[in-house]
């Protein structure tokens, strides 16, 4: 993997991640200044916004990574962080799938769901992302 692919994938790692926590806290934990307000926080929208339109270079970051670093990996059984590349690779799809889903679903139902999944699969994939990334590395 060259080094402007690993940086374009931690730049859009950080930026989704970040815009997709800040986020998170302004719509499910933040109180409102006025018990009429539509949204938590008057940046919520705009914010949400920005997530939705940086998350396709972590997208297009995960796909860069596949086969030169992901994919080769795991075909030849490369022992180093293995258990936490696993991880963020089985994580991606449902992050992904959940994260288009909870735009689009109408039912409330359906949309709680997708929201739980997504935010449980996002922070489990930053979180595992960051564990990667700091654990040892092959000597």
């Amino acid at each position: 993997m060259s080094r402007s692919a690993a940086w374009f994938v931690h730049g859009s790692v950080a930026l989704a991640g970040a815009t997709g926590l800040v986020y998170g806290w302004m719509r499910y934990v933040a109180e409102p200044a006025d018990e009429w307000a539509i949204v938590n926080h008057p940046w919520e929208p705009d914010l949400k916004a920005l997530h939705i339109v940086l998350v396709p270079l972590l997208v297009f970051g995960c796909g860069l990574l596949w086969r030169t670093h992901v994919w080769e990996r795991i075909r030849t059984e490369f022992p180093h962080r293995r258990r936490t590349g696993i991880a963020l690779a089985l994580l991606l799809a449902p992050m992904v799938a959940s994260g288009y889903a909870v735009q689009v679903a109408e039912d409330q139902t359906w949309r709680a769901v997708w929201m739980w999944t997504h935010g449980l699969t996002s922070c489990a994939w930053v979180l595992m992302y960051l564990v990667h990334q700091l654990s040892e590395r092959e000597e």
